[in-house]
């Protein structure tokens, strides 16, 4: 795409060969959000499969991924780098990926208020801001736990969640012990 990119940059405007340059362009884009939606899709079944209970941030994205440009009176600060967060949010999918999940497990994804669930102890449920050391590390100040920050949030996430499905409870081993009635074996006998 680089390469694409700076061989438009050099074509004559109007020219056959810069039509030619765009075309392949637009080739390699569709390829990228083909394979976009390809991962999508995969991991959204894989999921949907194996999981009773998916609990997702209910994150406003469309928010999160608004322009950092301002005005000319009040000019925006680290621009480019929010623009660079901006692409790599929408590259990544978050929202298709929970609107399929929500296509494929319906009524099975629960979505939990965002607020807090970085900050928050997973051990003793203190809020605390300083609590991240870093992007990756999290140590609560107030009880000694410590572990990586997502983990942490993902903990959290799955506690906001709570027990949404109870039906479907049992041993993993071999499978469900209580299920909800299933249709086409009601039907059969």
């Amino acid at each position: 795409l680089r390469r694409l990119l700076r061989k438009l940059a050099r074509a004559t405007r109007g020219s056959n060969r810069r039509a030619k340059v765009k075309a392949a362009i637009a080739r390699v884009k569709a390829r990228e959000s083909d394979r976009r939606k390809d991962w999508v899709e995969k991991v959204s079944t894989d999921v949907a499969r194996r999981f009773d209970v998916i609990a997702v941030e209910n994150l406003k994205i469309r928010n999160m991924t608004r322009s950092a440009r301002g005005t000319v009176e009040a000019p925006g600060r680290n621009v480019r780098a929010k623009a660079g967060l901006n692409r790599s949010i929408m590259a990544a999918a978050w929202g298709g990926l929970v609107r399929r999940l929500e296509d494929k497990a319906p009524g099975r994804v629960v979505k939990v208020n965002p607020a807090y669930t970085s900050q928050r102890c997973s051990a003793c449920g203190i809020v605390d801001r300083q609590a991240r050391e870093s992007q990756a590390r999290y140590r609560c100040r107030s009880c000694g736990y410590a572990c990586n920050a997502d983990v942490n949030a993902a903990r959290n996430i799955a506690h906001a969640a709570g027990h949404a499905v109870s039906a479907r409870e049992g041993p993993r081993v071999a499978g469900p012990v209580h299920r909800e009635p299933q249709r086409d074996l009601l039907l059969v006998g």
